[in-house]
């Protein structure tokens, strides 16, 4: 299974499952709340959908795990329907067999993760700000180095080059 967690907050994180961790979720319903061990985190988990491997979308209102042809006017699986229509749409069950290939879930809590976040998101921006200066710095080295004869006639290009091209978006 892949088992996607979503906390109070509104982050989430996927997990994969193999055969033995699998088994616990196998005969669970939509709603069911299961220990978080299971993904690795404290406290409960709560079910909230999935799909098969072919994308079939799982529905609380349909009994089993059985793939079925449904009528609906809206919900998990039909986003929307004409005012006073009824669609008939293959769904899933509202149990977790072998055949589901992703789980929801809602995690009661919010991940510890996010201070390795914030240290990867500190690395990151500084990561990001490093080579920004670093291109900025490389930049103004090398128009001055290779590119130095260039960079002054550029320069002054550029000022030349602007007050016709302003003009001409202003005529424009």
């Amino acid at each position: 299974f892949k088992l996607t967690i979503s906390d109070t907050k509104g982050r989430s994180l996927s997990r994969e499952l193999k055969d033995a961790e699998a088994n616990q979720l196998i005969g669970s319903a939509i709603g069911a709340e299961i220990d978080a061990a299971v993904a690795g985190l404290a406290g409960k988990i709560t079910i909230t959908g999935g799909s098969d491997k072919s994308g079939v979308p799982m529905r609380a209102d349909v009994h089993g795990g059985a793939r079925k042809y449904v009528m609906i006017s809206r919900g998990v699986g039909l986003p929307s329907a004409p005012r006073g229509q009824r669609i008939r749409k293959l769904l899933r069950g509202r149990d977790v067999t072998e055949e589901i290939f992703q789980v929801n879930c809602r995690y009661d809590g919010v991940f510890e993760e996010p201070k390795a976040e914030a240290k990867e998101g500190a690395e990151t921006p500084a990561g990001e700000k490093a080579p920004q200066e670093g291109k900025d710095a490389a930049a103004g080295d090398k128009p001055p180095g290779p590119a130095g004869e260039t960079a002054p006639s550029s320069d002054a290009e550029p000022d030349e080059k602007e007050a016709p091209s302003d003009t001409g978006k202003k005529q424009a």
